[in-house]
């Protein structure tokens, strides 16, 4: 074993990006997303509460117009819609997406440990990134205004967000996008992703995958992933591989990455 990781170790790697999901990936968001479903929900006057159990099976669907529409034909048959379906659903979103805003300007949504690391490491590096997200370009830019306090645009080359691609995660869509925009091909790509929608999506378009998981998440397949980790970990809190091909040290940073992509590849 040790034999193989020296032999990655002086392989030349192919890893020209990182591409990142936004939403439980970057930052413990997804809980923060469920209280502004049910704040939007009661200040519409509707009596609809997404628990933590129920918000666990919705985010089985990806997209939060989807989810919406998902809830009411499964939970809610006889809720009459008005005559435009769409805008209505369309209209509590976006009172979603304020109220999500709001909450991430009080600084209620932390980042994930060893996130902000790995992006400035890698970011000085030389890889290039990429957002790759299902989530609306509004909530990118909040995230990394409250949470990182700089433009996506000044770390990322590409932010593929919201419905700029026909079909969502996980429908490999959103990562043939933004591929095509940086002119790069999977095999010099490695995702980072914390779902089994985000996992299907990387790899229908032939990526590798980095899994952290999360307390929505934990119990999703994720078989197919190179790397499956509690976080990304930091020098004072260790991360913790669940499964993978290449144990990492207490932290992921770009040269375990190089070193885990090479071996992706190889395999």
């Amino acid at each position: 074993m040790n034999g193989f990781i020296e032999e990655l170790d002086t392989m030349q790697s192919k890893l020209q990006a990182l591409l990142f999901d936004v939403d439980g990936t970057l930052a413990d968001t997804e809980e923060v997303h469920r209280q502004a479903f049910n704040t939007a929900f009661s200040a519409a006057g509707l009596d609809w509460v997404w628990s933590p159990a129920l918000y666990h099976e919705l985010l089985g669907v990806t997209g939060g117009k989807e989810r919406i529409r998902f809830y009411l034909d499964r939970d809610r048959p006889d809720f009459r819609l008005p005559e435009d379906a769409d805008g209505y659903i369309a209209q509590l979103h976006a009172s979603k997406t304020e109220f999500y805003v709001s909450m991430l300007t009080k600084g209620e949504v932390p980042l994930r440990p060893g996130v902000e690391r790995l992006i400035r490491e890698a970011h000085a590096s030389g890889l290039r990134l990429a957002i790759v997200t299902t989530t609306s370009p509004e909530n990118v830019s909040a995230l990394f205004e409250h949470s990182f306090g700089v433009h996506e645009d000044e770390w990322f080359e590409v932010v593929a967000a919201g419905g700029v691609v026909p079909q969502k995660k996980p429908a490999p869509d959103i990562y043939n996008f933004a591929m095509e925009k940086m002119g790069l091909s999977a095999n010099e790509c490695l995702a980072l992703e914390d779902s089994g929608n985000g996992l299907l999506s990387a790899r229908a378009a032939g990526v590798d995958v980095v899994i952290t998981v999360n307390q929505y998440t934990d119990h999703h397949d994720f078989a197919d992933a190179a790397l499956v980790l509690d976080h990304l970990g930091e020098p004072a809190k260790p991360c913790k591989m669940i499964q993978g091909r290449l144990q990492p040290g207490p932290v992921i940073d770009v040269e375990y990455l190089r070193r885990l992509h090479a071996a992706c590849q190889e395999a």
